[in-house]
């Protein structure tokens, strides 16, 4: 990453963290490249006009980063082969990406859905509809190169975006761009799939589930702190679903031990690990809005409006909350979604669609009461995202 004032803050899992292979140069520099075609415009006389902001709204695009909760593959590079969950369709419907919650957000706010950051053909019109960083694969942490694209290379990835914007219009341009949008960030699910749950690199010997989410959380507020020093103002962060009702990790530690343990068929202590992280997060989030001027920092609880469903499925039209649609084997569990073909024929009655994503059905559900307050209220404190679109900064 571009050194900066904020890399004097340090993570506290640096130890963890490993250099990246030669072998992901792809990853590492096909953002450079998008940059020097925004230098050639340049050098060729190609200058942009400047864009207008309308003073009608108060956003003018969303900026997204996460994993599966906001990318269905399209935006990880060679994702049919590199995939470790061995489920080929994180999303269901026949346009997946609108099944994703920051995107479900973006419709109600009458914005283009961010485009993938590997779609873009390096024109500078495309970054100021929103970009969406967001891959499948990634994870907060990043142990070594198999994490693909990784909270801190989805930030690399925000600053040279950034730069190009500078380049091509101006420096108070670009700032008030990203002080006029919205950045999303949904991360968490695959560190605690791959890294805990599963214990790779020995994880779990090294550090209790406290320390674990401190990393975690750490890691997550230095990139809130990273967005807000390149001006962005407001900025959503999700919470980890319930992954001790996913159908995966139910199947996992009902092979293992008893494992579920509790009315629901939930596994209680993988979703008191998941309370932990939230609840560390939603504290620390509480605080930054305190100390950092101007910010709008919104917490989005997905794990109790999944709850909530889970709970009362029945007064949400759902029958099934253990089987995922796309699947096989016990409850979809066994192996994931590698064929639309093998998917359920009534996607909308189920709370999973494949081992660990949730169906359309709850996302939309997820994404009213981010909006609104309804028909579960509280998910996003201290306001809503309605609210949040329409206050100024």
């Amino acid at each position: 990453m571009r050194r900066s004032p904020r890399t004097k803050r340090n993570f506290n899992s640096q130890k963890l963290q490993g250099k990246a292979s030669r072998k992901g140069f792809v990853l590492l520099y096909l953002p450079a490249v998008i940059f020097i075609m925004g230098i050639f415009s340049v050098v060729h006389g190609q200058f942009p006009e400047t864009p207008s902001l309308r003073n009608d709204s108060t956003v003018s695009a969303m900026y997204v980063l996460g994993d599966s909760s906001v990318d269905c593959g399209d935006n990880t590079l060679f994702y049919y082969l590199l995939h470790r969950n061995l489920s080929l369709h994180p999303c269901n419907g026949s346009d997946a990406s609108a099944t994703l919650i920051p995107n479900l957000l973006a419709k109600k706010m009458g914005l283009p859905f961010s485009r993938p950051f590997y779609s873009l053909n390096g024109s500078t019109g495309e970054l100021l509809s929103g970009v969406n960083f967001g891959s499948a694969q990634a994870t907060i942490m990043n142990p070594d190169s198999q994490s693909l694209q990784s909270l801190t290379q989805q930030l690399r990835q925000v600053s040279e975006t950034v730069e190009l914007l500078k380049l091509n219009y101006s420096e108070n341009t670009a700032c008030q761009i990203i002080k006029s949008s919205i950045f999303y960030l949904s991360f968490g699910e695959n560190d605690y799939i791959d890294f805990f749950l599963h214990n790779t690199y020995g994880l779990r010997l090294k550090h209790s589930s406290q320390e674990f989410a401190n990393i975690l959380v750490n890691q997550m507020i230095y990139a809130i702190r990273n967005l807000y020093d390149a001006n962005a103002r407001k900025i959503i962060c999700s919470g980890i679903p319930p992954l001790g009702c996913t159908p995966r990790i139910v199947w996992e530690q009902t092979n293992i031990s008893s494992g579920v343990e509790n009315g629901l068929g939930c596994v209680e202590k993988i979703n008191e690990l998941v309370l932990e992280y939230n609840s560390m997060l939603d504290k620390h989030i509480v605080k930054l809005n305190k100390e950092l001027p101007d910010s709008q920092l919104v917490f989005c609880d997905v794990y109790k409006g999944m709850m909530e469903i889970i709970t009362k499925p029945k007064h949400y039209g759902f029958k099934d909350v253990k089987s995922a649609c796309c699947g096989l084997g016990l409850n979809g569990a066994v192996i994931g979604c590698i064929s639309m073909d093998i998917a359920c024929d009534q996607a909308s009655t189920h709370v999973w669609w494949d081992f660990y994503n949730p169906s359309q059905a709850v996302n939309s559900l997820l994404a009213d009461a981010a909006w609104s307050g309804h028909p579960f209220s509280g998910i996003c404190r201290p306001i809503t995202v309605h609210k949040l679109f329409s206050n100024k900064v």
